[in-house]
């Protein structure tokens, strides 16, 4: 007799308030298995086999009733072909490729579709695994589980270098060189596949993922080209007046909130002012950014405080595409060159505060960087910006002629002591 069961964390290893895994017990002649499910959730939020109190609940049970379905079906199979049953066999029953889908040209991408929708994540990383499985279409060498090896992920790995960026129509229109993804997107594509050929070697598919002899050789490089607004281009945003109330106006005032703290977009949509403190007249916030964790320390400025005040001391809360969306009309209507978007505001501030001479340690806990190169690439963006400014004045005082010494000669070059005369 087989009978089934849903329960949490059968070893009751999760401390209070912390979210653990959701286990499938089987039974069988008295003896039980638990199995992982790959799903997570509080305690309390598990209720007779049913996830509940989440607003996700719909998604993870739906993803909980097919994984359970097919463990069960791995169960029957063991017992119909009198294979001893473990929970190590039920896993390879479950997810087990066949040595005839070893070549198989989609088995392995087709087996990774099939799990991202399994995986314990958010939404925001679930698109990243689905933009992987894109790419990995496209490249086509690395689809079947045979292709998998040191080699296979070292071209793969040249393959990604060589995409280059989308560009928007004023970009076509400007025929601006295409621009590489660069080092840190890369990276992200590497640590996702090695994430999914990690689940592979759990259940058993593979021996062993390739990335394992490759520790260190993909390392999270830094984007260098970061763009930001001049001065002038700030002031005609903050000039521009949209009717009150409108998805433009929100998306101005939330740009320059964001020029004026530096907070990245999610950070301003889950922005709480009973989290800053009156200090010495000053609003000041020690947090952590949503998105990485790392603190940071936010300061209000007026101009931000001003924003803030007309929509009782809230953020405009603004659906990310419709904002993008709305800068977008925000740059026609300016006639600015740059594109704006969600994460331009952030890139102006970091560059505004180094060129206002902030220091940069202190620009990093501003901006919560966890790497200061990241912090560094807005003082390398200033550099070059004075490279130019200084190669434009060059061309018009016309310096770029012989130089001459002071005595009216041509250059007066200086002999070294061994010149012969």
């Amino acid at each position: 007799m087989i009978t089934q069961n849903i329960v949490f964390d059968h070893r009751g290893r999760c401390k209070a308030g912390q979210e653990g895994p959701v286990e499938l017990r089987v039974t069988h002649n008295g003896k039980r298995y638990y199995i992982n499910t790959g799903i997570k959730v509080l305690g309390r939020d598990l209720r007779d086999g049913i996830i509940i109190n989440r607003e996700d609940a719909d998604i993870l049970n739906e993803r909980l009733s097919i994984v359970v379905d097919r463990l069960m079906k791995a169960v029957n199979r063991c017992i119909e072909q009198d294979i001893p049953i473990d929970v190590a066999e039920i896993k390879r029953q479950a997810y087990h490729i066949s040595t005839a889908d070893t070549h198989n040209r989609t088995a392995m991408i087709d087996w990774m579709t099939e799990q991202v929708p399994l995986l314990n994540i958010k939404d925001g990383t679930r698109r990243r695994y689905y933009v992987l499985l894109k790419r990995m279409r496209e490249y086509g060498g690395l689809s079947a589980w045979g292709d998998l090896s040191v080699e296979g992920i070292y071209k793969f790995d040249a393959w990604l270098h060589r995409l280059t960026k989308a560009q928007s129509n004023g970009d076509i229109q400007a025929e601006r060189e295409r621009v590489p993804i660069g080092d840190a997107a890369v990276y992200n594509y590497h640590r996702t596949l090695g994430a999914l050929l990690k689940r592979a070697v759990k259940f058993g598919i593979i021996t062993a993922s390739p990335y394992e002899r490759l520790r260190g050789e993909f390392r999270k490089g830094v984007t260098e080209n970061v763009e930001f607004l001049s001065e002038e281009e700030i002031a005609a945003i903050e000039s521009l007046h949209p009717m009150e109330g409108t998805q433009m106006a929100m998306a101005r005032d939330l740009f320059i909130f964001q020029v004026y703290t530096g907070l990245a977009y999610a950070d301003t949509q889950a922005f709480d002012i009973s989290d800053y403190k009156n200090v010495g007249g000053r609003w000041v916030n020690t947090g952590n950014r949503i998105k990485t964790g790392v603190p940071y320390v936010s300061q209000l400025m007026p101009q931000a405080v001003e924003v803030l005040e007309r929509y009782g001391m809230q953020t405009p809360k603004v659906n990310n595409v419709q904002y993008n969306a709305s800068l977008k009309i925000i740059q026609q209507a300016l006639g600015i060159k740059t594109r704006l978007h969600s994460h331009l505001g952030r890139h102006t501030f970091g560059t505004r505060m180094q060129a206002l001479g902030a220091k940069l340690e202190n620009v990093q806990r501003m901006m919560g960087h966890r790497d200061i190169r990241m912090t560094q690439r807005y003082a390398k963006v200033l550099a070059e910006s004075v490279r130019d400014d200084f190669a434009m004045i060059e061309q018009k005082l016309k310096v770029n002629k012989p130089l001459t010494n002071v005595n009216g000669g041509g250059v007066n070059h200086c002999k070294a002591p061994d010149d012969p005369p």
